[in-house]
């Protein structure tokens, strides 16, 4: 069985969340297929002054692989990739990448920046997730998912611990599907492995390119922030 993932499927998953997270992912990865063709990126609001143990959780619960992720992995099939403390979790053509770039929604790791990163280099081959949390973070990131072709699913608000990550990311995005963990955990496994041939091709804008390299590289003048709008 290869871990290498197909450049014409949907087989990246990124997965976001806060308040309430752990026991979404908890009961996300309970009722996840083990053996399917996808990589998984997961961020959760975790306190950047001490060491993270989130990756030892989902793995109590599933075969699959979980690891902390570290800068310069390669994504491989059935692997779990959960963000650490006070880096934002990337992924690049080349694998992940773990920064200290601003913080997005007074957070880092944020939702955002894994989502948009996804979006800007996988396109339509990316599903992004929202789970539980509480105030905004994940609605812009799951906004570039769709734009780039990508399907887009939420924990139903009344189901969450927390629903406002959740009700914001329904409010301002066209959602694909709103469901229980269980229901999502479904369509996640009907959805991976699907082709992305013939779907409709979607470029990238140039705010997420710009925003992509600020939380990449750090530095907005140079990445052209200025261009993104009037002070």
């Amino acid at each position: 069985m290869t871990n290498e993932l197909d450049a014409g499927a949907r087989n990246i998953v990124v997965i976001g969340t806060s308040a309430g997270g752990v026991q979404a992912l908890i009961a996300l990865f309970a009722n996840l297929p083990a053996d399917l063709p996808v990589a998984y990126l997961v961020v959760l609001h975790i306190p950047a002054h001490e060491p993270s143990v989130l990756h030892s959780i989902p793995g109590r619960v599933t075969a699959m692989r979980v690891v902390a992720a570290q800068d310069g992995q390669r994504i491989e099939a059935r692997t779990v990739y959960v963000a650490i403390a006070d880096r934002h979790l990337m992924l690049t053509e080349a694998g992940i990448r773990l920064t200290r770039g601003p913080k997005e929604c007074r957070a880092r790791p944020a939702v955002d920046v894994l989502f948009r990163s996804a979006a800007v280099n996988y396109g339509a081959r990316v599903i992004g997730v929202i789970l539980s949390g509480a105030l905004d973070d994940g609605t812009a990131g799951l906004w570039a998912v769709k734009d780039r072709g990508g399907l887009t699913y939420v924990q139903e608000p009344a189901e969450a611990m927390l629903g406002s990550m959740p009700e914001s990311a329904i409010a301002h995005v066209d959602i694909d599907l709103v469901g229980t963990i269980a229901v999502l955990a479904n369509a996640l496994a009907s959805a991976v492995g699907q082709p992305i041939a013939g779907l409709p091709s979607h470029a990238v804008r140039d705010r997420h390119l710009i925003e992509n390299i600020i939380s990449l590289k750090g530095n907005g003048l140079e990445a052209g922030v200025m261009g993104l709008g009037k002070v």
